[in-house]
Formats: structure tokens, C-alpha cells, sequence
């Protein structure tokens, strides 16, 4: 394939932290009705698997904390442990379609919703999701651990799409990129959650006291199923944007660490993708 030049949403160089987030974002527009809808699918049934820990927990919306932190706080300390778990599957899901979008934005092209989905391994991720999100979960109980295991695990379903190595090395490999050039994108991933952990708790509870202000209804009465309505659906939103961020950092680790720019730009045409985008072994 012919060299197709820099793309809108991801520039065959080494970006800067700020044009990363940029490139999730632009990668997230191209490809918003396929990830948005399927995010918001997850997004409401976690809300379900969360639901009775949050009643074991007392743990009552819009904020969810607990009514009384002494005899909740094992209960609750699980509710956060298990929320980490499920927010690291559901991301790891979607990176299968995410990290299929960037590397077709990186040939210069766009992917319609049909390739998107069956170019993703969909498979393969679903068993990433089902050993990543236990880890995360239990990395989480231990506090600061989850900064380092969710930091080192978000470039797994990139690297199984796109890199054409066995499932066996792929989570090496992810851990190995994503220790790269003083652990860049693994601080790069948790920088990005950081983000939208900020911009979901605020449009959250932003939702729910907005109706409450407006006086349309007796939202306390409705507490549950607003508070549920209002994240699940920047959830959606948030779970998508972190996802193709993991894709296009996995895509601009590679370029500024083997050159695939490099080896992009001097490819004969006629080459497939998947060969060029393989990792070289």
C-alpha cells in the first residue's frame, strides 16, 4: 500500500499528551455510532451487576456514598473494587472496534460500522475482558494497586487486533509498551481516566440537580433510576473515548518506539493491512 499520508485523527509521528487526547476524540466522532451504542449497552447492564453491592453497601444515589461508613465500608470497599473491575472489561470490549478505527485512520481511510465490528476479534476481546476485569478488580482491593495494573493492561485488545502476535504473548508485549519511554503510556491512560472520572461525576450529579432545579418532578423520589439513567449514559460516552484513547496510544507507542511510521511510509503498494500493521518479530 502506498504511503497515504497523515490523517486528521492520528498523525504518523510522536504526538504530545495534549494531541493523544485530541486523537481519542476525533477518533471517538468517526466512530460514534458504533462504540456510543454498544458502550451504553454495557454501561446500563454494570449499572445492574452493581446495584445489589450498592444496596449491601448502602451506598444511596446521587453520589453514592454510604449512609454509614462504619459497618458499610467492606461492602463498599467491594462496590469500588468490583466498579473498577467492570469499567476495565467494559473498556477492553470496546477496544476491539477502537483499535480497528486507528489503525485504518492511520492508512489514510475510514472503516464503516460492518468492518468495524467484524475486523474487531470480537471474540478475543471478550476473553481479554473476562481475564482483564477479575485482575483490575482484585488489584483494586488493594488500593494503589490499581494504578499500576490498570496503567500497564490498557494496550492488550490493541495489541491482540492489530499486532498479530499469539494470545499468549499478547499481554507481555501491551506490558511492555506500555512500560516504554519511562512508563509514557501507562501514566498517559491513567491521565485520560483521571479526565473523564472528572467529567462523569460532574455531568452526573450535574444531571440530577439540574432536574431538581428545574421542578419538572419530585426527582428524590426518582433518585435511582435518574442517578442510573444520567451515568450509564456518560459512562457510555466516558468507557468510548477510553478506548480509543488505548488504541491510539498503542498505534503512537509503536511509532515512537519501532518506527512503524517509518515502515509504514516504505511499504510497496498491494501490501494487506494486517501485514502492515503486524509487529515485526
Amino acid at each position: 500500500m502506498p504511503d497515504a499520508g497523515p490523517t486528521a485523527v492520528l498523525p504518523r509521528r510522536p504526538l504530545t499528551v495534549g494531541e493523544l487526547l485530541d486523537a481519542a476524540v476525533l477518533l471517538l466522532r468517526d466512530h460514534a455510532r458504533v462504540l456510543v451504542p454498544l458502550a451504553l449497552l454495557l454501561a446500563l447492564a454494570e449499572q445492574a451487576v452493581l446495584h445489589p453491592l450498592r444496596l449491601l453497601a448502602e451506598a444511596n444515589p446521587p453520589q453514592w456514598w454510604p449512609a454509614d461508613t462504619g459497618d458499610s465500608l467492606p461492602w463498599y470497599w467491594l462496590l469500588l473494587a468490583t466498579g473498577a473491575g467492570t469499567e476495565a472489561a467494559i473498556i477492553a470490549l470496546l477496544g476491539g472496534p477502537a483499535a480497528r478505527g486507528a489503525g485504518a485512520a492511520l492508512l489514510g481511510r475510514r472503516p464503516g460500522p460492518a468492518e468495524l465490528l467484524r475486523g474487531s476479534r470480537p471474540g478475543v476481546a471478550v476473553l481479554a475482558a473476562v481475564a482483564i476485569g477479575p485482575v483490575v478488580a482484585l488489584a483494586a482491593l488493594t488500593g494503589p494497586g490499581w494504578f499500576l495494573v490498570y496503567g500497564l493492561l490498557g494496550l492488550v485488545v490493541p495489541v491482540l487486533v492489530l499486532d498479530g502476535v499469539p494470545g499468549h504473548r499478547a499481554p507481555w508485549r501491551a506490558i511492555r509498551l506500555a512500560g516504554r519511554v519511562s512508563a509514557r503510556a501507562s501514566a498517559v491512560r491513567l491521565l485520560g481516566y483521571l479526565g473523564w472520572w472528572l467529567i462523569r461525576l460532574g455531568i452526573g450529579l450535574g444531571v440530577y440537580h439540574g432536574l431538581g432545579m428545574l421542578g419538572l418532578f419530585d426527582v428524590s423520589a426518582w433518585a435511582l433510576p435518574v442517578t442510573v439513567a444520567a451515568f450509564a449514559a456518560v459512562n457510555a460516552l466516558a468507557y468510548s473515548a477510553l478506548a480509543c484513547l488505548d488504541a491510539v496510544l498503542h498505534l503512537e507507542t509503536r511509532i515512537r518506539t519501532e518506527g512503524l511510521d517509518i515502515r509504514l511510509s516504505r511499504a510497496p503498494a498491494g501490501v494487506p493491512e494486517p501485514v502492515l500493521l503486524a509487529a515485526q518479530r
